[in-house]
Parts: structure tokens; sequence; C-alpha cells
């Protein structure tokens, strides 16, 4: 099977905002298990430092896939690049997110 340009552009599109989605939903797994965490440790153990550790731990994961959505974010915009050079439109995508970094969440829609 031949890739063509037309079906790779389509192709990394797709990928690309799978990849973003799934970074965002982990994001939030994270978040749900950090509250899990601190909220049982209230429940089993009046010492503060109880679980430290974990909480540290799980903290630097999410630091880690905050950064791995800051390089994809930056993989999206050279992706933008190329195909602009290459003579494509980038249409699903808002004009202003490469310049501000913010994505309005009514244009994620």
């Amino acid at each position: 099977m031949t890739l063509t340009v037309e079906s790779a552009a389509i192709r990394i599109s797709r990928n690309i905002k799978s990849a973003e989605k799934a970074l965002n939903e982990a994001l939030l797994q994270q978040a749900e298990l950090m509250s899990t965490l601190v909220s049982a440790r209230n429940l089993v153990s009046p010492d503060l430092l109880s679980g430290q550790d974990a909480l540290m731990r799980l903290m630097k994961s999410q630091q880690s896939l905050l950064t791995a959505g800051n390089d994809l974010a930056r993989v999206h915009g050279r992706m933008l690049d190329i195909g602009k050079e290459m003579g494509g439109t980038a249409e699903d995508c808002p004009d202003d997110w490469r310049q501000t970094g913010q994505l309005n969440i009514a244009d994620a829609a």
C-alpha cells in the first residue's frame, strides 16, 4: 500500500489529535488519583507525611505529562508549518493558537 501526501496529512492530523486527547485524559486521571490519595490519607492517617513520597512521585509524573504536552504542541505547530510550506491549509486549527499558546475551549470543540 502506497501512502500519498494527502493520506499522510490526514493520518498525521488524526494521530496528533489522538495523542493530544490521550495526554489530556492521562492528566485528568492523574488529577483524580491525586485527589483520591489525599482524601484517603485524611481518612486513614492524621500524619501529614503519610504517603508523601507517593504524592511527590505522582506530582513529578504530572509534570512530565505537562512537559510532554508542551512538546506535542510544538510538534503540532511544526507540522502546521510544514503543511503550509507544501501548499496545504490548517482549516481545523485556530489561527491564534500558535501565536498565544492558548487554545480557546470553544475553538477546541
